[in-house]
């Protein structure tokens, strides 16, 4: 690279340090790389002379959903405002928020991304923000394309829980062919160096177990691959955050820190008085509604029941569930998107409503509704950004697991952490009706088990609140990683500037 080209990566702004967040489209990577913008923007750099800057980019398609008003977003348009940030789009050749089929297409759509980041990265620089860092959120190869071609410093947001890390760190380094061999057996078990407890192959990832030769597990693991791959490599130039804190995975965050440059900076969760994005149709809900009802109810009498903001209801499942909540016999606050709904799901919604033990809404303000005194239990996927909203605002879990990193984060709430209990799905994948309700009762009965998850989750609600105070473990972390950043992009470019002495 030329000495012009690389200076170009310095800081820029008074010389502040320039974090890049490059966001995977949906909603469960965007709203964390939103929250760490918001509190990479809250630090001053090392020497204390002003803040550090912090731009988000977007695939256009999400960016268009985003910023509804601002047109069509494209790529090389201006900059819009998310807030006190300031979001760009990059394009895949496509933009219309569609998955890549086949490996042509990829490929294509792979170029056209890098191509796109790189023009996001050269138009920051002439306007006087020149990258010093960019951040992605795990599954974007083209991420790391820019950054090798570029040679700019690249952190990995990885948005699941730090074991989730060592799991796939270990898987690619030596334990794969085990993992793999034993992956028709659920409950045999892996002992990985440094976890607390071995994992059994149904508490794994569900790709790195996946049996069925399905292209989807294919593609994500070969991504994954390339990601450690990379990290291998470029070990020197690679910082990895993880959305979770030292005291809730403290043998997992010990064990990945003797392989990689890793930072403890969760939990990243936005607050209630947050505005968060939503990427689905949500115009006809009722925030006034559904929180007044909720403060008619008794104190941890309510059953909050959502499963995330991908997953869709199938009848059979959506019967199980009115089956479940009619056995609990409690109150209910039930999560239904309207958008994707099937027909025959609308019509057993119907039937829910009219019996009037509960309600039912399309959307919600999951901080919100979990910080709300009549809350006693979240039925929940377990995706790791409501796992740890849980955590955060001391609410007691049913985890109902299905893919991705969900096995993992149930195994971690019950066991590690007796925060709740892991419902069972039957052999066609249903959570059934008997098991919600079972699992209800252990968390909100007067039983012991109850009694013991309620202490608990108050105590990982008390770690959480002390790791996100200001000036706390997340927010030095945090720091630390800037600090380190701006430390080495500094000895760079005086390496570089430096002209070697005549013979």
């Amino acid at each position: 690279m030329a000495d012009a080209e690389r200076q170009q990566h310095g800081p820029g702004d008074g010389g502040r340090p320039h974090f890049l967040i490059v966001a995977y489209g949906i909603q469960s990577h965007l709203n964390p790389c939103r929250v760490l913008a918001r509190r990479l923007l809250q630090l001053h750099d090392a020497d204390g002379s002003g803040p550090v800057l912090a731009t988000l980019s977007v695939p256009l398609f999400t960016h268009r959903r985003m910023f509804p008003s601002s047109g069509n977003g494209e790529p090389e348009g201006p900059e819009a405002a998310d807030g006190a940030i300031s979001c760009v789009a990059f394009s895949d050749g496509v933009d219309d928020g569609t998955t890549a089929r086949g490996p042509e297409e990829r490929a294509r759509r792979r170029r056209a991304s890098a191509e796109s980041l790189f023009a996001v990265v050269a138009r920051l620089a002439s306007r006087g923000r020149p990258v010093t860092c960019i951040v992605c959120s795990m599954m974007l190869p083209w991420a790391l394309d820019v950054a090798r071609e570029r040679d700019i410093p690249l952190a990995v947001f990885w948005i699941q829980p730090a074991t989730v890390l060592a799991t796939y760190y270990h898987y690619f380094h030596g334990y794969g062919e085990l993992i793999a061999s034993h992956a028709a057996d659920p409950a045999y078990e892996v002992t990985l160096p440094g976890l607390s407890r071995p994992l059994r192959i149904r508490d794994f990832p569900s790709f790195l177990v996946d049996t069925t030769g399905g292209e989807v597990g294919k593609v994500v693991n070969a991504v994954f691959c390339e990601l450690f791959e990379f990290m291998d490599e470029q070990r020197q130039n690679v910082k990895v955050l993880v959305n979770t804190f030292d005291e809730l995975e403290p043998a997992a965050l010990a064990a990945m820190r003797e392989h990689l440059d890793v930072f403890a900076v969760g939990p990243v969760v936005g607050s209630s008085a947050e505005a968060r994005i939503h990427l689905f149709n949500h115009a006809g809900a009722d925030k006034t509604r559904y929180m007044e009802w909720l403060g008619a109810q008794p104190e941890r009498s309510v059953v909050y029941v959502s499963f995330g903001s991908i997953w869709t209801y199938s009848k059979q499942q959506m019967e199980e569930i009115a089956d479940g909540l009619r056995r609990c016999g409690r109150p209910y606050l039930l999560v239904v998107r309207k958008d994707g709904r099937q027909e025959d799901v609308s019509r057993c919604l119907e039937d829910v409503v009219q019996e009037r033990k509960g309600m039912v809404v399309e959307w919600c303000d999951q901080p919100e509704v979990l910080s709300h005194p009549s809350v006693g239990c979240f039925v929940t996927h377990c995706g790791w950004n409501s796992t740890l909203e849980a955590m955060a605002l001391g609410v007691a879990v049913v985890a109902a697991p299905s893919m991705f990193d969900q096995p993992t984060n149930a195994m971690l709430i019950e066991e590690e952490w007796a925060a709740g209990v892991r419902g069972e799905r039957n052999g066609e994948g249903i959570f059934s009706g008997p098991e919600l309700a079972r699992c209800v009762e252990l968390v909100m009965g007067d039983g012991a088990r109850a009694v013991e998850v309620r202490k608990k989750v108050e105590s990982r609600k008390g770690m959480a609140r002390d790791a996100m105070a200001p000036g706390g473990p997340a927010e030095r972390n945090l720091r630390s990683f800037v600090m380190e950043v701006q430390s080495s992009d500094e000895a760079r470019r005086k390496d570089t500037n430096t002209i070697s002495p005549p013979p």
